[in-house]
């Protein structure tokens, strides 16, 4: 990211926690009294995109994850119920014991990943 659009950010986020709206203007004073060089298109494209944003709600759901994707719809009334793409239990089982026997045969070689 470059400076100019930190800049503009940061401005952002001091504006809101002292609860003053973000504008261009205000934007473009905090990053003159930070001696920062900025690009000026970035404060009024930052403000633009937090106009009707709750920055709070933002700030507290960093890194949580979007909306769950949507499924592929649901069977039609009366129509057939969809076939189940699950695993049976014996094939789990079965896939385990592979894993576990060329676990066993790595051992075997005399090294491991942190030797």
């Amino acid at each position: 990211m470059a400076v100019s659009e930190l800049a503009c950010i940061y401005s952002a986020l001091i504006l809101h926690d002292d609860e003053v709206t973000v504008t261009e203007d205000k934007s473009n004073a905090l990053i003159k009294a930070a001696d920062v060089n900025a690009e000026p298109f970035w404060p009024g494209f930052i403000a633009k995109a937090l106009t009707n944003v709750n920055i709070a709600s933002l700030i507290c759901n960093v890194g949580v994850g979007g909306p769950a994707p949507a499924d592929g719809g649901s069977a039609p009334a009366g129509g057939a119920a969809p076939a189940s793409t699950a695993v049976p239990a014996e094939e789990m089982k079965k896939e385990e014991a592979k894993k576990e026997e060329s676990k066993e045969s790595d051992d075997d070689m005399g090294f491991g990943l942190f030797d």
